[in-house]
C-alpha cells in the first residue's frame, strides 16, 4: 500500500498518526477486508479499536450492507440474547411484540461486536453457533434462521487469562481470533503523541474562540515520554482541560505537570505496554525492577554529593591548619597549635566502599532489567530496547557488557 492511499484512508477515517505499528494495522485490515474471516482487535482502552471495523467493512464486498456496532458491555446480561438474536412475542413478560436482533437485521453486512469479552457465557455457546454454521434461533422460537453476517469483535481484555479464568470460552476464542489486529498503545506510538495534541487542542480552541495552545520542547518531552493509562482518550481530555483552563497557551513542562497524574510523570525508561505470554504478565516484575534501578541511582547520586561536602570540608580545614591568621585584633602567635574537635561518629565503611557498593546494586538491577525485557519480547532486541527506552546501540554494548 502507498503511503498516499495510507493518507487517503487515515483521512476518510479520522485517524491520525505516522507510526509504523499503526500503518500495518490499517494494511492488514484492508488486506483481510477482501475475505470473510472473523476478526478479532485487541488492545487497551481508548487506543481508538473503533476505526478498524469501519475500514475492514468500507474495504469488503458487504460495503453497501449493514453495519451496526455492538457494546456487549452495555447491554444488561438477562437481554443480550434478545438484542443479538431476537425474541418472538410472549417469549418473556414483556416480550409485546416480536423483536429482530442485529444478526438479522444486518444479515448481508458487518456486525460489530465490542467489548466481546464482556459476554455471558451462555450467549457465547449461541455466538459460537452462529459463527460456525450461520444459524440461529430467536428467543422463545423453535424456527431455525439464517444470517449471512461478518462478524468483527474487540476487546481490552487479556482473553488467555478470561479462558483460564473460566469466563470466556476457549473454542469462540479461536472461532473469533482467525485474523487478530492488535492497536498500539498511545506510548508505543510517541511519534504520534504531539500530532494528536495538536489536533485536539486546535479542535478545542477553535470550539471555545481561544488562543490556540503550544508546547515548548521540554513540554513535547515529557508529553511522549508519560505513560498514558488512557491512551488517547486520556490525551484528549488533557488537551481539552488546559484549553479551558489556562489563560497561558504557550505550555511549559511546569504547567503540564499539574495536568498529569503523578504516575505519568516517568521519563527516560518507560515501560511499554505489559507482554502477555502463555498467560503470564511480567509488566509488574519490570516495574519492580524499574523503581529499583531508579532508587539505587537516587542514593548514589546522594552518596556523591556527601562526598563532595566532606571534600570541600576537608580542604577547608586544611586551609586553616597550615596558613596563620588573625581573629579580630589578637594577635596569633608565630607558631599556633589548632585543634579540631569532632563528634564521634559509628563505625562505618569508608565512602569509597559504599559507593562501589551502591554503583554494583545499580548494575545488578539493570542487569536483570534488560534480561527481563529480552525474555518477553523472545530475544528481539529492537524491540526490547524500545521497551527499555534504550538506543539499539545502547542495548547492544550492554548485552556485551553484562554478558547476556
Amino acid at each position: 500500500m502507498t503511503q498516499q492511499e495510507l493518507l487517503g484512508i487515515k483521512q476518510r477515517f479520522g485517524i491520525i498518526g505516522m507510526s509504523p505499528l499503526l500503518n500495518r494495522d490499517i494494511e492488514v485490515a484492508v488486506q483481510v477486508a477482501r475475505t470473510d474471516l472473523s476478526v478479532l482487535i485487541t488492545g487497551e482502552s481508548g487506543v481508538g479499536k473503533e476505526h478498524f471495523p469501519k475500514i475492514i467493512h468500507a474495504y469488503s464486498a458487504r460495503k453497501h450492507g449493514p453495519y451496526f456496532a455492538v457494546n456487549c458491555g452495555a447491554i444488561p446480561e438477562g437481554t443480550i440474547d434478545s438484542e443479538l438474536f431476537g425474541h418472538e412475542k410472549g417469549a418473556f413478560t414483556d416480550a409485546k411484540n416480536e423483536h429482530k436482533g442485529y444478526f438479522e437485521i444486518a444479515d448481508g453486512g458487518t456486525l460489530f461486536l465490542d467489548e466481546v469479552g464482556e459476554l455471558p457465557l451462555q450467549t457465547q455457546v449461541r455466538l459460537l453457533r452462529v459463527l460456525e454454521t450461520g444459524e440461529y434461533l430467536r428467543m422463545g422460537s423453535s424456527q431455525v434462521r439464517k444470517t449471512n453476517v461478518r462478524v468483527v469483535a474487540a476487546t481490552n481484555l487479556n482473553m488467555r487469562q478470561a479462558i483460564d479464568d473460566g469466563r470466556f470460552r476457549e473454542d469462540l476464542y479461536y472461532r473469533l481470533n482467525t485474523v487478530e489486529i492488535r492497536v498500539p498503545a498511545l506510548r508505543e506510538r510517541k511519534e504520534d503523541i504531539p500530532l494528536l495534541f495538536r489536533k485536539f487542542a486546535v479542535d478545542f480552541c477553535n470550539r471555545y474562540q481561544m488562543p490556540v495552545l503550544s508546547l515548548n520542547d521540554e513540554a513535547t518531552r515529557l508529553l511522549q515520554n508519560s505513560y498514558w493509562r488512557g491512551n488517547i482518550r486520556q490525551l484528549k481530555n488533557l488537551a481539552e482541560q488546559i484549553a479551558v483552563i489556562e489563560l497561558d497557551h504557550q505550555i511549559n513542562a511546569e504547567t503540564l505537570h499539574r495536568y498529569l497524574p503523578a504516575e505519568e510523570h516517568q521519563q527516560g525508561l518507560v515501560l511499554r505496554t505489559p507482554t502477555q505470554e502463555a498467560g503470564k504478565d511480567y509488566s509488574h516484575e519490570l516495574g519492580i525492577l524499574y523503581n529499583m534501578v531508579m532508587q539505587n541511582r537516587k542514593e548514589l547520586q546522594d552518596m556523591q554529593e556527601r562526598i563532595s561536602e566532606l571534600t570541600s570540608e576537608r580542604m577547608r580545614e586544611l586551609a586553616h591548619t597550615e596558613k596563620p591568621g588573625y581573629r579580630d585584633s589578637e594577635e596569633v602567635p608565630s607558631t599556633p597549635t589548632i585543634t579540631i574537635s569532632r563528634p564521634e561518629e559509628p563505625t562505618r565503611k569508608p565512602i569509597e566502599a559504599e559507593e562501589i557498593e551502591a554503583s554494583l546494586r545499580v548494575e545488578d538491577g539493570e542487569k536483570e532489567l534488560i534480561r527481563r525485557a529480552l525474555e518477553v519480547t523472545d530475544g528481539n532486541r529492537k524491540e526490547a530496547a524500545a521497551r527499555l527506552g534504550f538506543s539499539e546501540r545502547t542495548l547492544y554494548r550492554k548485552i556485551k557488557e553484562y554478558g547476556l
